[in-house]
């Protein structure tokens, strides 16, 4: 019996079998128009009903009993408020954007653009044969579309909403010149892209997923490179930390963890905004870690130290790079599914495209329905990932706990220091006072929107973590007696 070629497994044996389950699509006039508008307006409803489930937790007067010491009521009232205000507007932009989209849809305007793109290029002297030049087309006037209805939306809660509750720093003009620039440097970098996509597609045929899979992974570990050099510098100021304690800190934190940190930078965050981060970024054997100044300038150095500790616990249990794997899988795994769309003349007609772009369909045209049909897989699979999300967010927490006792053995720890996992609590309630979080969360709404857990969670999850210590150092005393 022979060995398995994988290559040939992904380039020939796994779409064949898949195209041959699903060939109906390329032939059968299934009504895919309905469906979306269908799949698009549950989604709206349901996303809806969250906000309605979610909406009394900002009339409760207190916050729950075990944050009530941490949360001065001025605050926790203006919280409280903030949250009401971006429920409102987001139950308001839920259903703009819907209306919208379902605009887009109802009125063909995805294949009325295809005819301007077409058209436009046909004055330009160039015939139907350039699909690639004339899908680019089609995107940027799409891309106009989507985007100009939704400026005001912006505005607002730029301009409205933040400014209210004292969060924007952003001039008119600050915010214009940004839009302009995301504008250009989309263009940029996205028209490229797509074109090489497009490319690869059309030069691989069927056989174009571990082509376009390797291109896809090269262009976002380029990113990952020029985005600090090239792309952060056109929106903030990055600038070296300063010698003093909390480098100091920091460098010792990332040494004794062998992380490879290569710079250690401050970024002018205040200037759009008094929300405050960190981050760190970069290639596995260089690492740069961001601190936001408006956290440097609310947060203690001990607790500065615990969010970067945390942070240092997704690189230590290589988190970043495992969602990454389980986001190329599932990419990989939909692209897999594509090759019958892409032939697909009834989904074109579905949509109003005329029967002569439908009889072959562009390669561009073709994804961008593929996609708008497999939504309810995208929905389902974001649930999925805020749930790998937030069980990698108690991970990283207990690896920060842990470092005390890391600390005690190697005779670090001090008589009278304050743990890694009281710094880190403080840090999580101070963050959440000063960005006016929201400390009551309707458990479904936090399923569905959340990337991480609840402050409440987070911090009996470390309470736990700290009891579990306490038994074994006790465990530990009384062996050695």
């Amino acid at each position: 019996m022979g060995s398995v070629n994988p290559i040939h497994l992904l380039q020939h044996t796994i779409p064949n079998f898949i195209q041959s389950k699903l060939a109906f699509i390329a032939t059968d006039p299934l009504p895919w128009k309905e469906s979306v508008l269908a799949f698009s307006w549950t989604v709206w409803g349901f996303e809806t009903y969250l906000l309605y489930r979610q909406f009394p937790n900002y009339s409760k007067p207190k916050p729950p009993l075990e944050l009530v010491a941490f949360f001065p009521d001025d605050k926790f009232q203006q919280g409280q408020k903030y949250g009401a205000s971006k429920a409102k507007f987001s139950t308001f932009s839920l259903l703009y954007s819907q209306i919208i989209e379902t605009a887009l849809i109802v009125f063909d305007v995805y294949a009325r653009s295809w005819d301007a793109a077409t058209a436009l290029m046909s004055k330009l002297g160039y015939s139907s044969d350039y699909e690639i030049a004339t899908s680019l087309v089609w995107a940027v006037l799409l891309f106009v579309a989507m985007q100009i209805p939704v400026i005001p939306l912006s505005y607002y809660q730029t301009f409205v909403l933040e400014e209210k509750y004292g969060f924007n720093k952003t001039t008119k003009g600050l915010f214009v010149a940004d839009l302009f620039k995301g504008w250009a440097l989309g263009g940029a970098i996205g028209l490229p892209f797509l074109a090489l996509f497009l490319s690869i597609i059309r030069w691989a045929g069927s056989s174009f997923i571990p082509y376009l899979m390797a291109f896809i992974i090269t262009s976002q570990l380029i990113l990952v490179v020029i985005y600090p050099l090239l792309i952060q510098p056109l929106f903030n100021k990055l600038s070296p930390l300063p010698e003093g304690t909390l480098r100091t800190r920091i460098e010792a934190l990332a040494s004794s963890l062998n992380f490879p940190l290569k710079h250690l930078y401050v970024i002018d965050g205040s200037k759009r905004s008094s929300h405050s981060n960190a981050y760190f970024y970069g290639l596995p054997w260089s690492k740069h870690i961001v601190i936001f100044d408006t956290l440097i300038a609310k947060t203690s150095e001990e607790q500065i130290e615990a969010v970067l500790a945390h942070e240092l616990g997704h690189w230590k249990y290589s988190h970043p790079s495992k969602m990454l794997v389980v986001s190329q899988l599932y990419l990989a795994s939909i692209l897999s599914v594509f090759p019958p769309f892409l032939r697909s003349s009834p989904l074109l007609r579905s949509f109003g495209f005329n029967p002569k772009v439908a009889a072959k369909p562009p390669i561009l045209v073709a994804f961008m329905l593929f996609q708008m049909v497999q939504g309810p897989i995208d929905a389902m699979i974001k649930v999925g990932m805020n749930a790998l999300s937030r069980h990698y967010e108690y991970q990283a927490d207990r690896f920060a706990c842990e470092l005390d006792e890391k600390a005690a053995k190697e005779g670090h720890a001090h008589a009278g220091d304050v743990s890694m996992s009281e710094r880190l609590g403080q840090a999580l309630i101070s963050l959440h006072v000063g960005n006016l979080s929201t400390v009551w969360v309707d458990w479904l709404f936090s399923t569905w929107h959340h990337s991480h857990p609840t402050l409440t969670e987070r911090l009996k999850a470390m309470e736990i973590i700290r009891k579990e210590s306490r038994d074994k150092a006790a465990g530990q005393g009384k062996k050695e007696l």
